[in-house]
């Protein structure tokens, strides 16, 4: 630990991505990205969009991209928020609408970055423990607090909560912003981004890097009422202007552009998600149910760090937590139905021996 560090930065425990090993080539089911690349038309646009004009600082309103979000959910510009990925966003969304004294909740199995930024913020908060089966007990959201963070679906369990659960939950927390966190909202869930207007109190959040393959652009996106969205340029423009380069505008306003592509890709990781679930269940698998693009399943037979294990060495990596309550479960990406079937084959190789 340096000397020169600050006191917040000793005090700091940071997120930890999945891990990106470069010994060998891996089925690389760990990290929930999109096993298909990008719309043709994205990668048209960002080859465009490398010209002479990167001399230039990027439209610091990001207008182009806020219109086409804007028009694509049939809300209006100024309801719309772009940020640096949804983790930058998530980010500004602490600092804009929580204070300290205040403590906000979120469950205690889910995103560990809420943790995070909880901490970096000095944001106090309170873990609202899921159920037995993993669920979201909103019942116990509706104690006093200074906010709410609530991903829908779930992550790492991948459960999904129905709208009308939800606005229950907004209508008892008028006072405080409410975040619903929809990184995987488009593999089978519905959005609650047509309840802003009805909700001042809502802030929905989502990313470009799951259903329209774009992780590696890092483009994350905010609704809601105008007041909030003014509060999250405010944080914006007192850190930095430009947070979104012309190559991540480009690319971004295309992969919404090419809708039939986006919806021909949704629904094959949807379909390759149920058959695998089945699959899984036939092999003893205890799968939740899901509505992302990931799975989270356990073996009465096989511990799943030893599980982990096995099926790294053998080439396929998939997410394991040593957290307590689901240091027995494993938190699986979908791929394509070559890769998908290719974990089945070597699961039962595991299993058999």
């Amino acid at each position: 630990m340096s000397k020169y560090w600050s006191d917040k930065v000793k005090s700091l425990k940071p997120y930890i991505p999945g891990e990106q090993p470069k010994d060998k080539k891996y089925i690389k089911l760990n990290t929930n990205e999109n096993p298909y690349p990008p719309s043709p038309k994205v990668i048209q646009a960002i080859k465009a969009a490398a010209n002479g004009d990167l001399k230039l600082y990027p439209d610091p309103e990001v207008e182009i991209l806020r219109n086409t979000i804007a028009n694509y959910y049939g809300i209006e510009k100024d309801e719309v928020f772009i940020g640096n990925g949804s983790d930058e966003v998530l980010g500004f969304s602490f600092m804009a609408f929580f204070n300290p004294g205040k403590p906000i909740l979120f469950p205690d199995i889910s995103y560990s970055f809420y943790k995070v930024y909880a901490n970096l913020f000095d944001i106090e908060y309170k873990l609202v423990s899921l159920d037995e089966d993993f669920n979201i007990p909103l019942n116990e959201f509706l104690k006093e607090n200074g906010g709410i963070v609530i991903p829908n679906p779930n992550a790492p369990t991948a459960k999904y909560l129905e709208v009308e659960k939800l606005k229950k939950l907004l209508e008892a927390n008028v006072n405080n912003v409410v975040i619903i966190d929809e990184a995987y909202i488009d593999f089978g869930g519905e959005s609650l981004v047509k309840l802003i207007s009805d909700y001042p109190n809502l802030l929905v959040v989502q990313t470009l890097s799951k259903s329209r393959s774009l992780a590696g652009l890092r483009v994350g996106f905010a609704m809601g009422n105008k007041e909030l969205i003014k509060a999250l340029n405010m944080v914006k423009n007192s850190i930095n202007s430009y947070t979104i380069d012309r190559i991540a505008l480009a690319g971004a306003n295309a992969a919404f552009v090419d809708n039939d592509y986006f919806e021909t890709t949704r629904k094959k990781i949807v379909k390759t998600r149920e058959r695998t679930i089945e699959s899984l269940r036939k092999l003893g698998f205890k799968v939740t149910d899901s509505k992302a693009n990931f799975i989270f399943i356990s073996h009465p037979k096989i511990y799943a760090g030893e599980l982990f294990k096995e099926l790294k060495s053998r080439g396929i990596l998939v997410r394991y937590f040593k957290d307590e309550r689901i240091d027995n479960y494993l938190r699986v990406s979908i791929g394509t139905d070559d890769e998908m079937n290719k974990f089945i084959e070597v699961l039962e190789e595991i299993i058999r021996t």
